[in-house]
């Protein structure tokens, strides 16, 4: 029996990797792959301590520092399916078979982006079309965008790229803006008079991503009038949702209306004694790679203050 089971190989797992290893903790570690959802990104720009560095790159540094730890144990390629209440613990089982029994669980699986799902997103993943403004708003300076959404994540988008881009076009399915208001003020702010930067096409719906190596364009169709036009631009920000990855404990831990699994900030813990959770998994406020690492190291103190207890 394993004393920790980490689920998650983005920035927030490895850094939990790296601090059970280096408290000695028989430790293991579940992952499909390295990196998290920054794997895609060409150019991130505000991972602390690095002025730039791609997805990639970031991915292979991670995993690196991980393997360096004496005594962590990994397990890479394989996804975690469920999750069983066990006695002294919990039993965790992968999609190739596998039986893994631990102490304690920490969940740091992270969520997925919402996508669109039309031809040409996939094609042009990495190459104009991306999913974290946040990230990746400073690569647009001077570029016609479009963000398909309208809730905060996709009003805060706008927002982030009004300082870079030239010209916004917000894309919202309904006729209805969901951001909260101060938010909904301050994007309409910016799509007023004949020379606005945002534009707000209401009723609107992507129907295909175009390009040539990058992203030249979108077609779009007006749910109202079944009307279908082209858009000339270079950027598509998908901001309507993420999924959390909390599928496999959703039925021992409490979850939110959102799928996020319910912690406490200060030490972590979710509402499962036994089980604690970090990063985007969670209700937590701004999911950040920053942010994942201090949360998930913040649980793997926690984790090993009752470790030591037992």
């Amino acid at each position: 029996m394993y004393d920790l089971v980490i689920i998650g190989g983005g920035p927030g797992g490895v850094a939990a990797g790296v601090y059970a290893a280096r408290k000695k903790m028989k430790t293991l570690l579940v992952t499909d792959s390295f990196g998290g959802q920054s794997l895609v990104s060409n150019d991130i720009q505000n991972w602390i301590g690095t002025k730039s560095i791609t997805g990639l790159d970031l991915a292979k540094s991670l995993e690196e520092h991980l393997r360096a730890q004496p005594g962590i144990e990994i397990v890479e390629g394989e996804l975690v399916t469920s999750v069983s209440k066990r006695d002294g613990g919990f039993a965790v089982a992968t999609n190739a078979g596998r039986q893994i029994e631990t102490r304690y669980l920490l969940v740091v699986s992270g969520s997925r982006r919402r996508k669109l799902g039309v031809p040409g997103e996939r094609e042009f993943d990495g190459k104009g079309v991306v999913y974290c403004t946040t990230c990746d708003a400073p690569l647009f300076g001077g570029k016609t965008v479009v963000v398909a959404g309208g809730g905060n994540s996709a009003l805060e988008g706008v927002l982030d790229l009004v300082t870079y881009a030239s010209k916004i076009y917000l894309m919202v399915r309904s006729e209805v803006l969901r951001g909260d208001p101060l938010t909904q003020e301050k994007v309409r702010s910016h799509a007023q008079g004949p020379d606005a930067k945002v534009v707000i096409l209401w009723n609107s719906l992507i129907q295909e991503v175009r390009g040539d190596k990058f992203v030249t364009g979108v077609v779009y169709r007006n749910a109202k009038t079944d009307e279908t036009k082209e858009l000339p631009l270079e950027g598509v920000f998908v901001e309507i949702g993420l999924i959390p990855n909390a599928e496999f404990v959703k039925d021992l831990v409490k979850i939110n209306d959102y799928g996020h699994i319910i912690v406490d900030g200060k030490t972590q813990q979710t509402s499962c004694p036994g089980i604690w959770a970090a990063g985007d998994v969670t209700d937590v406020l701004y999911e950040q790679n920053n942010i994942s690492v201090g949360d998930a190291i913040k649980a793997t103190l926690n984790i090993y203050d009752h470790f030591k207890k037992s």
